[in-house]
């Protein structure tokens, strides 16, 4: 039930869109590239020239201008003229109609949105800017102005799917502004006032269509920073100061609401803290001042990435990135921890170059990297997102005993008490990730449930009731980890069943003890253990992964494939041990690793 506040906030925000869609806002202000606010691209660009970044950059621009762009997993080859509304990859363009009878979520009509979506960030347009500033290339320059030609005149204000969503229209204007600030001055004079006038037309849609309802999670925590950050930026645009006040609000708000006190993001989301964490970070900077909170942020994400700097994916992973959206996946991080470990002077933060030029260099100008130190390792507990880390020497675990997250928990999987672990390099136990949000509703279910996790589950059923790709119902009661007689126990509670787990290092092994208890009858518990290795199967309950770890569980057990999704919209076969068992409560089940 909508309350009247809410009514009335949609009502005002309808008759916004349709006066805008009447009449579209215009602009008569101008303002000289570069920004005030941001690094001096001139010197970014001197800094960084002749490096390994430049060279990858330049590589990439010419992938741009030969228009094969690698959103997610896919590479579109759109040819000579790109089509902005089409989703390349499963042949779909909706039609361009008034953004409000777009059904985007509908992928039989509007194919997938993500793909879409992702092209229509631009986000490729700054490494074109970049490259330009790096090597002085003109074609550079001449593509960037020719793609926003392109995409200014085949999607005329609020029509089409690419205005569907605010957090995308917030996202593209974030790169149309770094591409006004570091290429903005070799466009044509009427060009660059035209794409000045497209960043205002970007801030009043953000203004009259905050998710303050439909999605009060990153998609607001986005448009708050794209408000804020147009409004400091463009000090002459009408409206600048209301912008930047309220973006500014939201941003705040987002900060209290959204971060636990112990860092973490109530999202419950590996990939989608780093999102949130990169988004308050630009904003704070261009706000000049750091909370506490975003280094308390910092400490959750090195803690979980753990001594490879490799991030794993507990809850949806959404594929994209704030600034540079290129490279694999699980490192994405590391240029976050980079701007952190710079922005919060912390020696003991591991960095390397390369991490910085991604992104702390763009955003924070030339400053000295802190001088890394060696800090003991040693368990740390994040009450709040129920979330153990465990590192002793090679061997790095992350725990989720864990709640769904709040509301809908639309980003959570079913993943309470899974847990994966890294020898070194070696992955032991993985989580397989996402894949995909629509396009294919099985393998979405899949990639969500308890079977696609290193946990229990019981007579076939998740620990809470899917609703669609977003939505979970019932969610289980847990009790978060807690150190128990040199062991970390957790509790999960759902459907009438209880499942205990605890988990205890000793020296080169780990024990693995899950209790089950419930209704009376007769029951299937199954418990299951996802690797990142290929697999030997020695005996019925004996298994060797990789070259140094050995698995051996309760009784027979079965070897089968699974999946993995390293990124979204791509899948591989993975291994993946099952063991299963039908009969009355309790049980118990023992598993344990041990490694050389």
């Amino acid at each position: 039930m909508r309350s009247p506040r809410e009514i009335s906030f949609r009502l005002r925000q309808e008759l916004a869109n349709l006066r805008m869609f009447v009449m579209p806002p215009t602009l008569t202000a101008d303002q000289k590239p570069p920004l005030p606010g941001l690094p001096d691209p001139t010197l970014v660009a001197d800094r960084l020239r002749g490096s390994e970044f430049a060279r990858t950059v330049e590589a990439l621009a010419e992938e741009i201008v030969a228009h094969r762009f690698p959103p997610l997993a896919y590479e579109i080859d759109t040819g000579p003229e790109i089509d902005w509304q089409r989703d390349y990859v499963h042949g779909i363009r909706p039609d361009a109609q008034y953004f409000r009878l777009v059904p985007y979520l509908d992928f039989h009509k509007a194919g997938d949105h993500k793909v879409i979506w992702e092209l229509n960030r631009h986000q490729h347009l700054i490494v074109l800017a970049q490259a330009f500033l790096l090597t002085g290339r003109a074609e550079f320059v001449i593509e960037i102005q020719r793609q926003l030609e392109s995409w200014l005149s085949a999607n005329p204000y609020l029509r089409g799917m690419n205005f569907t969503s605010a957090l995308e229209v917030a996202f593209r204007a974030l790169s149309w502004i770094w591409v006004y600030h570091l290429a903005g001055s070799a466009l044509t004079g009427a060009f660059r006032h035209r794409l000045l006038g497209a960043i205002y037309r970007h801030g009043a849609y953000l203004e009259h269509n905050l998710s303050v309802y439909f999605s009060p999670n990153t998609h607001l925590l986005g448009e708050g920073v794209a408000l804020h950050a147009i409004g400091k930026l463009f000090p002459k645009f009408p409206h600048s100061r209301r912008w930047k006040r309220r973006g500014a609000e939201i941003v705040d708000e987002a900060l209290d609401k959204q971060v636990h006190d112990d860092g973490t993001h109530f999202e419950q989301s590996t990939y989608y803290h780093v999102y949130a964490l990169d988004l308050f970070l630009l904003h704070y900077i261009l706000a000049g001042k750091i909370p506490r909170k975003l280094e308390k942020m910092a400490e959750y994400l090195h803690a979980v990435m753990g001594p490879e700097r490799s991030l794993p994916f507990f809850g949806d992973d959404d594929g994209g990135r704030l600034f540079h959206p290129y490279g694999t996946r699980s490192e994405f991080g590391r240029a976050t921890m980079a701007t952190c470990a710079v922005l919060f002077e912390r020696p003991d933060w591991d960095v390397e170059i390369r991490d910085l030029e991604e992104q702390a260099i763009w955003w924070l100008g030339d400053r000295p990297m802190p001088k890394q130190a060696d800090i003991a390792r040693e368990l740390q507990l994040f009450e709040q997102a129920g979330i153990a880390v465990i590192t002793e020497g090679d061997l790095h675990v992350v725990a989720d005993a864990g709640p769904f997250a709040e509301g809908s928990g639309g980003h959570s999987h079913s993943d309470t008490l899974s847990f994966v672990m890294r020898l070194g390099e070696e992955e032991v136990l993985i989580d397989p990730g996402t894949y995909t949000y629509v396009a294919e509703p099985d393998l979405r279910e899949w990639f969500r449930s308890s079977a696609a996790h290193n946990t229990i589950r019981i007579d076939g059923l998740n620990q809470a009731t899917a609703v669609g790709p977003f939505r979970w119902m019932e969610h289980p009661e847990t009790d978060v980890w807690k150190q128990k007689d040199g062991a970390l126990e957790g509790v999960c509670r759902y459907h009438g069943f209880t499942h205990r787990r605890r988990i205890l290092v000793q020296r080169q092994r780990m024990l693995v003890h899950d209790e089950v208890f419930g209704p009376k009858g007769v029951h299937v518990v199954e418990q299951f253990w996802h690797t990142g290795e290929q697999m030997e199967q020695l005996a019925p309950n004996l298994f060797q992964i990789g070259v140094r770890t050995l698995l051996t569980v309760s009784g027979p057990a079965t070897l089968e494939e699974g999946w993995r999704s390293r990124v979204l919209g791509h899948k591989e076969f993975a291994p993946v041990v099952r063991f299963k068992r039908e009969s009355p409560f309790p049980v118990a089940l023992t598993t344990e690793f041990t490694w050389k």
